[in-house]
């Protein structure tokens, strides 16, 4: 994930800070990508899909031809996140189509078997205007955790056949297995924010984790038999008193997770990562036995994400990309020779965050 809550624009912001010119290779030669650093070996044919605004979150279509994503985007008319889908070249006409509703604050779209359905989770029902995102509270950097996301599931053309979640709480962060089976979602129906699945119609609802902290942003390994999630663990009482005060307050601090992965039906749960710092956005490998993720663990100031692979037992970790600000929402195709990612990389500067896709290399 994906990681997202509503407050993905909070991350993109906070990451785009002063953001330095792209230093990646800008070499004339058609051998070389305008858009690839010079150490990003597993990348080549670079090209980048959108142009403006915050973009972020693209997943690939079960057929691989098409991209879901969310974004915000002024010239839109779009003033926070909602959903819109393009082929995987991108978007030919003024904007891509739109389909969630307009309202309110959308996140976490992935397509349903068949590729004629989106799934994702939004705020409308609540408030049709963009809820109030926050971003320091008493000096701590915080994700909103808006109690008014529900999962919807919508047409190509945004007509809503399906609603999902009803329960009181955050219902969100919902991606659905490469077998077409499972949804894995995450919930705050029990009071803590934990992972649950349920089958494609949204029957058999399954709770998964029930460790403290926050659960999600999770996704199925390519044979749907397990999960990798991002997860924070508050351990002192100290840690556990700020987790639960900023929990009541609909909040979370994200800057201390790590990657887990576990069975589908949640067991055999493992700690992936240690790296400290904020350690999210995880997708398996097409092997199944890497997982591609976001880390700012190798960054002073906590403010440079990259893209780093690891494999299943915590070893050898790998550095992926070299932006110099921000790297993260990797997704591989279902063939598994294509990723989609975000970055700040060719922004002039500014703070827009866009989607690229690259020609996987091993």
């Amino acid at each position: 994930m994906k990681i997202l809550v509503p407050a993905i624009a909070i991350l993109i912001s906070l990451a785009a800070c002063k953001t330095p010119q792209n230093n990646a290779s800008t070499s004339a030669s058609p051998n070389v990508d305008t858009l690839r650093y010079a150490p990003e070996k597993h990348f080549s044919n670079i090209r980048q899909l959108t142009f403006g605004g915050d973009n972020a979150e693209a997943y690939f279509s079960f057929n691989g031809k098409f991209l879901t994503f969310q974004a915000t985007n002024e010239k839109w008319n779009v003033p926070c996140d909602q959903i819109f889908y393009m082929p995987i070249d991108g978007y030919k006409s003024a904007m891509p189509p739109m389909v969630s509703t307009g309202k309110g604050r959308t996140t976490c779209a992935y397509y349903m078997p068949g590729d004629k359905q989106i799934l994702y989770a939004s705020t409308h029902l609540g408030s049709e205007a963009c809820p109030e995102v926050p971003r320091i509270v008493n000096g701590k950097y915080v994700w909103g955790i808006f109690p008014d996301f529900d999962i919807f599931v919508a047409d190509l053309k945004g007509n809503i056949k399906k609603q999902l979640t009803s329960t009181p709480g955050y219902d969100a962060e919902a991606t659905v297995s490469p077998d077409g089976k499972k949804i894995v979602f995450t919930s705050m129906r029990t009071g803590d924010l934990e992972l649950y699945t349920m089958n494609i119609d949204g029957s058999a609802v399954k709770q998964i984790t029930s460790e403290l902290g926050y659960d999600g942003g999770a996704f199925f390994s390519p044979d749907s038999k397990k999960l990798v999630f991002r997860a924070s663990r508050p351990r002192t009482p100290e840690e556990v008193s700020t987790y639960k005060d900023l929990l009541s307050q609909g909040l979370v601090q994200p800057t201390l997770m790590e990657i887990y992965t576990c069975n589908a039906d949640g067991s055999d749960i493992k700690q992936i990562t240690s790296l400290g710092g904020a350690n999210w956005a995880p997708f398996f490998h097409p092997s199944g036995k890497k997982i591609i993720f976001s880390t700012n663990h190798h960054s002073k100031s906590g403010r440079q994400f990259n893209l780093f692979a690891v494999n299943i037992d915590g070893t050898g970790l790998e550095q992926i990309t070299f932006d110099t600000v921000f790297d993260a929402f990797p997704m591989f195709s279902p063939n598994g020779k294509k990723l989609v990612f975000a970055s700040n990389r060719n922004n002039k500067g500014g703070r827009d965050t866009n989607l690229f896709i690259a020609d996987w290399v091993e």
